[in-house]
């Protein structure tokens, strides 16, 4: 059995990833890139980069395809674009690449160290309505709050 960041790490020998200044230096290069945040609504709406598609990682490969319920038009046509899908931390964003590669997405990245890290590198985030987000308030979104009962039982 292969737990979550084995998983991950299986997917990063096909999947290429951007440190945030890499991404940085891509949006200046590349106007028609398109930024792909896979995580849930409600962590999209809180914050986000300027300009991306919330296309949230359960729904993301009929999102991918026309004819669904999911389907988002932008990036059905996206698959000869230079595509960054973003998530929190970088890892459901590994997995997201790897499924739209497999999809036919030519050129598609993963977002290494996810917004945390572009937060990190003082990059802008903003909300849903599209103010700026206090970088000292992502500091604390993104700092995880884990309960009791999601810790590994000790043996």
């Amino acid at each position: 059995m292969k737990h979550f960041l084995q998983l991950v790490s299986d997917c990063l020998t096909d999947v290429k990833e951007l440190m945030p200044w890499d991404l940085e230096e891509r949006l200046e290069q590349n106007p028609d890139l398109l930024i792909v945040d896979v995580r849930e609504p409600y962590e999209f709406d809180a914050m986000h980069i300027e300009g991306s598609l919330n296309v949230p990682r359960g729904i993301l490969e009929s999102a991918c395809e026309w004819d669904y319920e999911e389907t988002e038009p932008e990036l059905v046509r996206a698959r000869e674009r230079e595509v960054i899908v973003v998530c929190r931390s970088g890892y459901r964003s590994v997995l997201a690449a790897h499924s739209m590669q497999l999809l036919g997405y030519i050129h598609v990245a993963s977002l290494k160290t996810g917004l945390r890290g572009w937060k990190d590198y003082e990059q802008p985030l903003v909300d849903r309505d599209g103010g700026d987000v206090d970088l000292d308030d992502a500091d604390d979104y993104f700092t995880p709050k884990l309960r009791d009962d999601q810790l590994r039982p000790k043996a």
